[in-house]
């Protein structure tokens, strides 16, 4: 798992919790929010849990995913049962794969994308507009776009950015879990600050497009330079608030301020370490007690493995709770406003959820928890996926206002040095 490293071995950290039965009453109000308004996740890794452990098999997904060897955590039962309407589909590769070799596995990713959707005609189809999004949820099927999870997959060339969007793509995380070219990581040590010159040019030609900026993964001082360079909403595919989570990929405050006047939308994620704190510092314990055993058993994996799940024994993860994710939902719209708050789950992307929350069937446990503490119909219908159509549209409306500039022909070796 891309995640978690040191948790090579998920089987032995994954909870099997079953979820709380949703009231009837609450349940047709969720239904009609969800009929009415198509809830979107930001989100989702089936694409790469297909690449790792299924040669890119589409195959196999209606339902009964649980059996496999590698289970997963999205079929199209589930989906249904979860009243998912739409949702971006995160093409992934490893952020130290760069030049054509990203480029190549980029494409892989998509066209996993498109022959998923086409394996599934009464379940999925493709999107590419937020008018498109409205009018497949109408159909009753899964509005199915393309989220690019990491710049360096471009390769440092526009031509392959637009390439890309051509070929379905609809936001860019502008870095993975390392400092590109030019832009900085939340997670890797920072070269710009911010952006460079070419960053830059990178974010005027995705407003160009209409692509969405996506800003997960960035580090703050990136999540600000490219706020204030985009001419459209700005999203976070799939992050939560540094106000509850320490966690350098979550948000901080002060950016969660600007995006009333940029229009944009943080989409919380699900991952237990990035929301509950404790699980973090959990986290860190086993990692610690991992390379200690390394350093004891040098030469025998077995052992190493076996202290491991030995200390997983003693030490149990901490509990998260459907209401924690609820927490970070709650922080963003309280700071930010409830326009700019969406869900981004990184299911399949992780190797294990909040208990009772393991799968794509399980956001409506989610709604239940907002509507317990007051949430309003209207609040319910943004979350949902009102802010996150805002946000496509207000990126689609810049792209008609920018129709007559040309394709920017700037390169990433031609880019001006750093000041």
């Amino acid at each position: 798992m891309r995640f978690f490293l040191a948790l090579a071995t998920a089987s032995l950290l994954a909870t099997s919790a079953t979820a709380q039965p949703i009231d009837p009453a609450v349940a047709k109000r969720i239904d009609r929010v969800l009929k009415a308004t198509p809830l979107i996740d930001g989100h989702n890794d089936l694409a790469e849990q297909l690449r790792e452990n299924y040669k890119l098999d589409v195959s196999g997904l209606a339902s009964g995913t649980d059996t496999r060897a590698h289970p997963l955590m999205t079929d199209m039962a589930s989906l249904r049962a979860g009243r998912v309407g739409g949702i971006f589909w995160s093409v992934y590769i490893d952020g130290t794969i760069t030049g054509p070799q990203a480029i190549q596995d980029t494409i892989e990713q998509i066209d996993t994308v498109h022959r998923l959707v086409a394996a599934y005609p009464n379940d999925l189809a493709i999107a590419r507009t937020a008018d498109d999004i409205v009018r497949i949820h109408r159909q009753g099927k899964v509005a199915s776009l393309i989220g690019i999870e990491g710049g360096r997959q471009i390769g440092g060339s526009l031509a392959a950015l637009r390439l890309f969007y051509d070929a379905g793509a609809r936001y860019m995380t502008l870095t993975h879990n390392q400092t590109t070219e030019w832009a900085d990581s939340a997670t890797d040590e920072p070269k710009w600050h911010g952006l460079s010159p070419f960053g830059l040019k990178v974010i005027g030609e995705m407003n160009r497009l209409g692509m969405l900026v996506d800003l997960s993964h960035v580090s703050a001082e990136t999540m600000k330079a490219a706020i204030a360079a985009s001419r459209a909403p700005v999203i976070f595919s799939h992050s939560s608030a540094r106000a509850l989570n320490t966690h350098p990929r979550n948000v901080p405050d002060d950016v969660l301020r600007l995006l009333p006047a940029n229009g944009g939308v943080v989409m919380v994620n699900w991952v237990p370490p990035f929301i509950n704190q404790k699980v973090l510092e959990w986290q860190a314990d086993q990692e610690a007690e991992t390379a200690r055993l390394k350093q004891l058993n040098k030469g025998s994996q077995a052992a190493v493995e076996a202290g491991v799940k030995s200390w997983i024994a003693a030490h149990p993860r901490p509990a998260t709770t459907v209401a924690i994710v609820a927490d970070h939902i709650d922080h963003v719209a309280q700071v930010a406003g409830h326009d700019h708050v969406g869900i981004g789950a990184d299911l399949d992307g992780i190797p294990f959820g909040p208990d009772g929350m393991t799968g794509v069937d399980a956001y409506p446990q989610l709604f239940a928890e907002l509507i317990r503490r007051g949430w309003s119909d209207a609040d319910l219908a943004k979350l949902a996926g009102g802010n996150v159509l805002r946000a496509l549209r207000g990126a689609e409306a810049t792209a008609r206002a920018l129709k007559g500039q040309p394709p920017e022909m700037a390169t990433l070796e031609a880019a001006p040095a750093q000041p």
